[in-house]
């Protein structure tokens, strides 16, 4: 198993508390995005400790082979998991759908899910249309600068959990901080950003065309994913997202929890309460809030001891 080094992102929108609150260490200024698992060409993570401390994890699984059955035939991860902290309000966007984004960007759609982690008193979110509209009101919207009235906005609290298919208008609001879990993805279509500038002084891109292409215009339904937590021994576990491209249960831990990474998938174990130690036959981490273990396929039976809640991510 391995403790893994996050890739920081400073996105004009970000805040403090993934350094206050998540102890993360960056001489970046603002920290906006901590890429927790990722072996994407935007930010790879590394390896934290142990006999491998400083190594590409994207080097170490090719080395390996150690994504499982599920992931055969690929040598880097399909999927990529982040912690965003949104100070401000993030742009509104699209993202494509793989057909869409390997013709005509040479990397995956994104499809995602999110698990909010902090809440300020009335943020909200936005998921989707109120209503159905055609692709020419959806133009006519953007050009007279009006989309923002007929966008679904959501309010959440901490542990709300939504799931992003390709296609959903969305944005993450002010004083939002989330879990993202989505395919392995950098592509982006951004639609509306409140009029802001880059660090060059000009309004930042906006994507409209693609947008116009790729957007569903369907009312959108039932934002938040239900889901319940079930009790084990020394645990509460509940899936909250499953897909063909990930699996996401949440684990509730109060004194421990036995599990297996067999032949079939890696487990992704990301910290968000609390802490614990992460330990089998074959070595042990301690882990806290904030920190990412990666754990290989066929690794075999492990044990988180502690009081502690996680999000294990697998295929």
């Amino acid at each position: 198993m391995l403790k893994l080094n996050p890739v920081f992102k400073d996105y004009i929108w970000g805040g403090e508390k993934l350094r206050t609150l998540y102890h993360k260490e960056s001489e970046l200024s603002v920290i906006a995005e901590s890429w927790e698992l990722s072996t994407h060409k935007d930010g790879r993570c590394t390896i934290a400790e142990g006999p491998c401390a400083g190594a590409s994890l994207a080097d170490f699984i090719k080395e390996k082979d150690c994504l499982g059955k599920k992931a055969v035939g690929q040598d880097e991860l399909p999927i990529l998991i982040k912690l965003i902290d949104a100070k401000d309000n993030l742009s509104v966007q699209v993202h494509p759908d793989d057909d869409y984004a390997l013709q005509n960007e040479g990397d995956f759609g994104k499809t995602e899910m999110w698990y909010i982690l902090e809440a300020e008193k009335g943020a909200q979110l936005i998921y989707g249309f109120k209503e159905d509209i055609t692709k020419e009101q959806f133009k006519s919207y953007i050009e007279k600068n009006t989309l923002t009235d007929v966008l679904n906005v959501v309010d959440v609290v901490p542990g709300d959990v939504f799931f992003i298919n390709p296609g959903t208008m969305h944005a993450i609001g002010k004083g939002i901080m989330i879990a993202e879990i989505q395919q392995s993805s950098n592509v982006t279509y951004r639609v509306y950003d409140y009029g802001r500038v880059g660090a060059d002084d000009r309004p930042r891109e906006l994507h409209i065309d693609k947008a116009l292409q790729v957007t569903s215009l369907k009312k959108a339904e039932d934002a938040k994913t239900k889901y319940t937590l079930k009790t084990s021994n020394g645990y509460q576990r509940g899936n909250v997202a499953s897909c063909k491209y990930f699996n996401v249960d949440l684990l509730d831990i109060y004194d421990h929890a036995e599990l297996i990474a067999d032949e079939e998938t890696f487990h992704s174990l990301l910290i968000v309460e609390g802490e614990a130690r992460v330990y089998s036959g074959q070595d042990e981490l301690k882990v806290s809030k904030g920190d990412s273990i990666f754990i290989p396929a066929r690794y075999g039976a492990y044990k988180v001891q502690g009081s502690c809640k996680l999000i294990l991510s697998t295929l």
